[in-house]
């Protein structure tokens, strides 16, 4: 999300930018809070996930919505949550030699795309991602802190981030296993 993409979005929540950040914090605190409830797993994630889909159509919703800005959000996270789930499927443990080699190029590919990114990102995206629980929240603040950005723009990055490391894994894994 730009900067230009987030002052769009503060705008449309409220023409005071105090109270508009005070509702995004809302909104993205809910919408975690929907998605630990339903998902048990990647909700921030999929918080932002949720957030960067009505910036993305934000000139249309603008047009559209005209009553509570939060109810929207959660009718997109509801979606996202469909999605989501359809994506997850069961990871049973390999028993063949095919799903063998798969895990196996999968951890390679992994490997090889955390090494394509540049320092700063490497160092960035395995920070962001490395403790679990209360401890990952002070990671992530001391992360936000160390850089230099606000908490919400390090979740930018490192979505961005991961989301350049699902691709280049895709691809990798797909050129291995053909």
């Amino acid at each position: 999300m730009s900067q230009e993409s987030f002052e769009g979005l503060l705008e449309w929540l409220d023409s005071d930018r105090d109270q508009a950040g005070i509702k995004y914090e809302q909104i993205r605190t809910g919408l975690i809070k929907f998605f630990n409830c339903r998902t048990h797993c990647a909700a921030e994630d999929l918080a932002d996930e949720t957030i960067n889909r009505v910036v993305g159509r934000l000139h249309e919703v603008k047009i559209q919505v005209t009553g509570e800005r939060t109810r929207y959000f959660f009718g997109v996270a509801r979606k996202v949550q469909m999605e989501y789930l359809r994506r997850k499927t069961p990871q049973a443990p390999p028993d063949s030699v095919a799903d063998s080699r798969r895990v196996e190029a999968e951890y390679r590919c992994l490997e090889e795309c955390i090494a394509k990114l540049s320092a700063e990102n490497r160092e960035l995206v395995l920070g962001y991602y490395a403790a679990d629980g209360r401890e990952k929240i002070e990671q992530r603040k001391l992360l936000a802190e160390k850089l230099g950005i606000a908490p919400n723009a390090l979740r930018i990055r490192a979505y961005r981030i991961r989301a350049a490391l699902q691709k280049c894994l895709e691809r990798c894994v797909e050129d291995s296993l053909q």
